[in-house]
C-alpha cells in the first residue's frame, strides 16, 4: 500500500438505531468512529448480528442514520439528527430544574437565556445535517456539470462544421452523465449473498450496466465494450454477457457482483464477506482478484469478515466490532501482536491452524463481557494506547493494558 495519508473516508460517531415497537429500540450500530485512508483496506470483524453489515449499508446510505456523520472525500454525505434532539431534551430538564431553584429572578433569566442559546445552536445542526444529507449529491452534480461546460465551451467556440457537430454530440452526452451523476456513486458495494443481489430476471449485460444506463450512458456500443471488459478482468468472459444469474456457480455471482461495483470507476468498494459464503479454493481465487484490482485501479477497500485469517491477509488496518461497538481498532500486524481487548483475544484464540500438535493444546478463550468489565461506576471510552491503537476501556483497564504493553 502507498504511504497515504490522505483520509478518503471519515465515520464520526455514527449510530444506526431501529425501531422494535413503542417504546423499543436496538441499537445495531452505537457510537463508532474511523477513518480509511485513501489506498488502504480496512478490516471490520465481529461476529454475526454485531453490526459490521448495517455500518456498511449505513455508510453507502442504504440507511438513514441515527445520528453521527458519514465524509466522504472531505463533504459530509450522511448526517443524523437524533443525538442533537436528545441533546436538547436532556438541557431542557436540567435547565428547567436549575430555574425552580434560582435564588432571585436575575438569575433565572441568566439560566433562561443559556438555555436558549444551547436549543438554538442545537436546532441549528439539526438544520445543518438535513441540508448536508439532501443536497450533498445535488451540490456535486452541479460541480461536474460546472466542469463539464468549462472544458467544452471554449472547444465548441473554436471548432467549425463536422468537428463542432461531433463535439456538441459528446458535450450533450457529458453534459447528461454529469447531471445523473451522485457522489455516493463513487462507493460501491459487493453484498454478501451474491444470488440474493442479482436480479434473476436480468442478464448478467443488464446487472453489470446498470450503474452506467442510471448515469445517463445511451451509446449502446460503449456500454458493451465496458461489460465485455469488466468481465474478462474479473475471470469471465464475453459469451456470459447474455446467460442468467441461475446458470452461474457461486464464485462466478460473486466475480459478477466485484464486476458490478468495479464498472462505475469508484473509489471506494465496501466488501460485504464478499468470500464468506464460498468453498476455501473459490474464497483464495476472489480475494487474489479483489488484491489484483485493487493494484490496477488504487481503490480502498472496507473490508467486512468474521474470519480473522482472511481479515489479516487483505488488510492494513483492522476494528473489531462487538455488540454495536467498536471495541478495538489497530494495525493488522499490532492487532495480532498485542490484542487487548478480552473480546479480540476471544476471536483470535479461535483461529485454527494446519497443526496438529498445535490443535491439541490450543485454548479457547471464552468472552463473558459481565465477569471482564466492572463499568457501573466508570463508563467505557475509546482511548489510544500507543499511536493508532485504540481500545474500548475505562481507566483502571486503561492503566491495566498500559502495563501489559511495557
Amino acid at each position: 500500500m502507498e504511504n497515504n495519508q490522505e483520509v478518503l473516508l471519515k465515520v464520526d460517531h455514527l449510530c444506526q438505531y431501529f425501531k422494535m415497537g413503542p417504546n423499543a429500540v436496538t441499537k445495531a450500530v452505537d457510537d463508532v468512529s474511523f477513518e480509511i485512508k485513501k489506498g488502504e483496506v480496512f478490516g471490520l470483524v465481529g461476529e454475526s448480528g454485531c453490526g459490521k453489515t448495517t455500518t456498511g449499508r449505513s455508510i453507502i446510505k442504504l440507511y438513514d442514520i441515527t445520528s453521527g456523520s458519514v465524509y466522504f472525500k472531505g463533504v459530509r454525505i450522511a448526517a443524523g439528527t437524533q443525538s442533537y434532539k436528545d441533546a436538547i431534551k436532556k438541557a431542557q430538564t436540567e435547565y428547567k430544574e436549575k430555574i425552580s431553584k434560582a435564588a432571585n429572578p436575575e438569575e433565572a433569566a441568566k439560566l433562561k437565556k443559556e438555555l436558549d442559546a444551547f436549543v438554538a445552536q442545537q436546532r441549528a445542526e439539526i438544520k445543518s445535517a438535513q441540508y448536508d444529507q439532501k443536497n450533498c449529491d445535488k451540490e456535486y452534480s452541479a460541480k461536474l456539470v460546472k466542469q463539464v461546460e468549462e472544458k467544452y465551451a471554449p472547444l465548441l467556440a473554436a471548432a467549425t462544421g463536422a468537428e463542432k457537430e461531433k463535439l456538441a454530440k459528446e458535450y450533450k452526452n457529458e453534459l447528461r452523465k454529469a447531471k445523473n451523476t451522485r457522489l455516493v456513486t463513487q462507493i460501491q458495494m459487493i453484498f454478501q449473498d451474491p444470488i440474493a443481489s442479482l436480479d434473476p430476471r436480468m442478464t448478467v449485460r443488464e446487472i453489470i450496466s446498470e450503474g452506467l444506463v442510471i448515469q445517463g450512458e445511451r451509446d449502446k456500443k460503449v456500454i458493451d465494450e465496458k461489460v465485455y471488459e469488466m468481465l474478462e478482468l474479473v475471470g469471465l468472459v464475453r459469451e456470459h454477457a447474455s446467460r442468467y444469474p441461475h446458470e452461474f456457480s457461486g464464485g462466478q455471482r460473486q466475480r459478477i457482483g466485484v464486476a458490478r461495483s468495479i464498472i462505475m470507476n469508484p473509489e471506494l468498494i465496501i466488501a460485504d464477506e464478499p468470500v464468506s459464503a464460498l468453498d476455501v479454493s473459490v474464497q483464495a481465487q476472489v480475494i487474489n482478484l479483489l488484491n489484483e484490482l485493487r493494484d490496477k485501479f488504487g481503490l480502498t477497500l472496507l473490508f467486512i469478515a468474521h474470519d480473522l485469517s482472511v481479515v489479516k491477509y487483505f488488510s492494513d488496518r483492522i476494528g473489531v466490532m462487538y455488540y454495536g461497538k467498536m471495541v478495538e481498532l489497530a494495525d493488522s500486524d499490532e492487532l495480532f501482536l498485542n490484542p487487548m481487548h478480552p473480546y479480540t483475544r476471544s476471536l483470535l484464540s479461535a483461529i485454527p491452524l494446519p497443526d496438529p500438535i498445535y490443535e491439541k493444546t490450543r485454548k479457547r478463550i471464552v468472552y463473558n463481557p459481565l465477569a471482564e468489565h466492572d463499568y457501573s461506576v466508570d463508563p467505557p471510552t475509546f482511548r489510544e494506547l500507543k499511536p493508532g491503537h485504540f481500545v474500548q476501556c475505562n481507566e483502571a483497564e486503561y492503566q491495566r493494558y498500559m502495563e501489559q504493553l511495557k
